[in-house]
Parts: structure tokens; sequence; C-alpha cells
């Protein structure tokens, strides 16, 4: 039997994957991730089965965000789960403690591939400076939060390792107080938890550290923010918010209420 060629690469290593005895990730896995006591032993396994590649979560509490390189595709993978690695090239992130990792599988042959659809033509609606991803409406605070938070990561050139930015941290990029960054956070994750968007919403146990990691996975996995979004962070913006800015903001929300309630 012919098998495709699959390719893993973390930290500018390449680890090719026998069909036969596949392949560990962890912190004793053949990729040795970290020594991070966070991290599973053996917490990602890629292997050869049924005629498919797949991707399995052989860990007991982490999750995986699964997506391909254009961001027209996402999965979350809990312990226990697996995936077809069906694409070209498919990026992995995945945080244990403080610390969010990724790394690329390549497929030589895959058995689907991406079709782009056109973008969709702009509104009048959409002039009110709101950033839409799908069905979700930004603010410019919002958006300049979320990239804020992406920062380290679109900054690095390979996929490896980076640490989401404290929320003091981040907010005094900003320029923002704590507690209006906290407040700009609970906005961002309760309207991407109710377009869908899974392990966001603050509950019992929902610590503030991994609904960022979270959202930090969500948003590189789906193009939220690009490398293109880093020059927001260093255009002029005020410390508090203007009235101009309150109404655009009370503009895209009661825009997003609109569509939600459409939906």
């Amino acid at each position: 039997m012919i098998h495709s060629k699959v390719t893993v690469v973390f930290c500018g290593e390449e680890y090719s994957v026998s069909p036969d005895t596949g392949l560990t990730i962890g912190r004793t896995g053949d990729v040795e991730v970290d020594d991070n006591p966070y991290l599973h032993r053996t917490f990602l396994v890629v292997s050869f089965d049924n005629g498919f590649w797949w991707l399995s979560n052989t860990g007991s509490t982490l999750t995986a965000t699964v997506a391909d390189e254009q961001g027209l595709f996402q999965a979350w993978l809990n312990p226990g789960a697996k995936i077809p690695l069906a694409m070209k090239k498919l990026i992995v992130w995945f945080t244990a403690g403080p610390t969010t990792y990724d790394f690329e599988v390549h497929v030589a042959s895959p058995a689907f591939k991406s079709v782009t659809a056109d973008p969709p033509e702009q509104t009048d609606d959409d002039e009110v400076g709101a950033a839409t991803v799908g069905r979700v409406s930004f603010t410019p605070d919002q958006k300049l939060l979320i990239v804020a938070l992406c920062e380290p990561f679109l900054r690095r050139r390979e996929a490896g390792t980076s640490q989401i930015p404290s929320s003091a941290a981040a907010a005094e990029r900003l320029g923002w107080t704590l507690t209006r960054f906290n407040r700009k956070l609970d906005n961002v994750c309760q309207k991407l938890a109710d377009a869908g968007t899974r392990g966001l919403h603050g509950g019992v146990g929902k610590l503030a550290t991994n609904r960022k990691a979270r959202l930090v996975e969500h948003a590189l996995s789906t193009k939220l923010v690009t490398e293109d979004d880093l020059a927001l962070l260093d255009a002029p913006h005020s410390t508090e918010p203007t009235p101009h800015t309150d109404v655009e903001n009370r503009r895209a929300d009661r825009m997003v209420a609109a569509e939600q309630g459409n939906a």
C-alpha cells in the first residue's frame, strides 16, 4: 500500500512520520515539546489507520485546536478525540500552563483540498469601524484587544512556543486600565461564545488564563487577526473611550444583536 508522506514541523525541526509506528508528541514523545509539568508525557499522536492519517488526543485534560492554513477549517480536539489529516497543511495549537505551543502537519498527498469562496461584498452597515468575522462583529477596541493578546504569535516566523500576555501586560500595551481590559475581554468572549465558539464562556472552574488561551487559539486558527493587524497596536488610540468611539461600539453591538436575532 502506498502511503502519503506526512511531516510534523516544530521549532524549525522536521519529523517524518512512519505509517508503521506513527509519531508521539508531548513532554517525552518522539517530538519532545517542552519540559513543562503541565504538559502530558504523550499528548498527541499522528498515526495511519484504515487508509487515512489521523491526529489523536491521548491526553486526559488538555485540548488542541486544529486548523488549515487559510483559516477555513477549525476543530477543537478534546481528550480521546481524533480527526483525519485530510488537508495539505494543518496547524495545531495547544496550551499547557502559561505556555501556548503550535506546530505544523504537512501531508504530501491529502485526500481533500481547500476551496476559497469569494469574499462577501461590503455593505453600508460595515462602515462603522467594526470588524466582522463570519457573523460576529467586533468594535475597534475589541479588535485591538485580540491583536494585543496574539502579538507574540503574530511576530513569530515559525511554529514554536510563546506565552500569552497577562491581562495587566496587555492592558498596559494598549494604554488601558485593567478594568477596561477585562470588560472588553468579557464582551469579546461572550460574542464568540454566542456565535458557537466553545471554551470561551466563563463559568465555574473556568479561569481567565484558560479563556484567554482559547481566545488566542481561536483567533489565530480562524485568521481573525493576522500579521498585518500588528500595525493597529502602533496606531494612535486614546487611553479612554471617546464619545465617538462609544457611539461606534453601541452601533456595532446593535448590529450583532440584530444578526443573532435573525440567525
